[in-house]
């Protein structure tokens, strides 16, 4: 069963129009990457709503001085930016549903969507509303949170998704919205 428009709209109250836009989009993403129980619908939906701020952002906020951590040093080096400042850390800040982040990631995601390395040199595109929810919904599968989700392991989704339990309060708020609409 797929998500309705008003279902998103009481899970994200703050979407607003951008529930619409991303609703048939959001349902092809779930069922392409297996997020079809509604444990998984409501943990994705949960996560993904905090990542974009109820689907208002598809594009890390940030200015350069705050993207230049993913430039250079350990974090850059683990997401697979080069070692030099050259841009990389805003290059490849995090964008989409889930904001992927990183050469590395943006390579591998390139990959599962178009069969190729598009990304690296339009990472723009994971902006556009149709990749923002398919590179969630790849992220997910990638990280294995389907499982997870299976397991009601919320807070294991999240430090996968952020490294750690940054905004925690928001999302468990989130996900417990969706296990009212989502029952």
């Amino acid at each position: 069963m797929t998500v309705t428009l008003k279902q998103l709209q009481q899970i994200l109250p703050n979407a607003g129009t951008q529930a619409g836009v991303f609703l048939p989009v959001l349902n092809a993403s779930m069922v392409k990457w297996g997020i079809v129980t509604p444990l998984r619908k409501r943990a994705f939906l949960a996560q993904i709503g905090h990542e974009s701020g109820q689907l208002q952002w598809v594009r890390e906020l940030g200015n350069d001085q705050y993207l230049s951590k993913y430039d250079t040093g350990a974090l850059a080096a683990r997401l697979g930016n080069t070692p030099e400042a050259d841009g990389d850390g805003k290059k490849y800040r995090g964008r989409g549903l889930i904001q992927v982040t990183g050469r590395a990631n943006y390579q591998a995601c390139s990959e599962a969507l178009f069969g190729d390395s598009r990304l690296l040199n339009t990472p723009e595109l994971l902006e556009n509303p149709v990749y923002a929810a398919l590179s969630a919904g790849w992220f997910w599968q990638r990280a294995g949170l389907n499982s997870l989700a299976d397991k009601g392991d919320f807070l294991t989704i999240t430090k996968r998704i952020n490294g750690g339990t940054n905004g925690l309060v928001d999302r468990e708020a989130l996900y417990e919205r969706a296990l009212k609409v989502l029952a």
